[in-house]
């Protein structure tokens, strides 16, 4: 074994015989290895789903967005994907769509069908 100067020791030695000094070498470290959890994918369903909640295409959108959610939502939950919040906010939106295209047709069929006064 060699001290830190470089100098031969016997290996039971402590310190130096020619210098004096310290003999000691530190154990060697021992790293952990870490594995990173592979990452979740994102339901492509889910993602279309919202786009066409947040842009309704004459109200096709809508429909289709919520379709689109119900239908990640239930893969979500199968597959242990992400993205439910975007399903979720696809199938809202979706909702209010259709809401309001159900209520454009009634003011609309109101408009047209009250009877002019005379």
């Amino acid at each position: 074994m060699l001290c830190t100067n470089g100098h031969n020791v016997p290996d039971n030695v402590a310190f130096c015989t020619t210098c004096g000094t310290s003999t000691f070498r530190p154990a060697p470290m021992q790293y952990r290895s870490y594995v990173a959890a592979p990452a979740k994918s994102t339901n492509g369903l889910a993602v279309a789903s919202m786009i066409l909640g947040i842009v309704w295409i004459f109200w096709l959108g809508s429909l289709l967005a919520l379709i689109f959610g119900l239908i990640a939502s239930k893969q979500i939950t199968e597959r242990g994907q992400s993205g439910k919040g975007m399903a979720i906010a696809g199938i809202i939106l979706g909702i209010v769509g259709i809401v309001i295209l159900v209520f454009v047709i009634i003011v609309s069929v109101a408009v047209t069908h009250t009877p002019s006064p005379t």
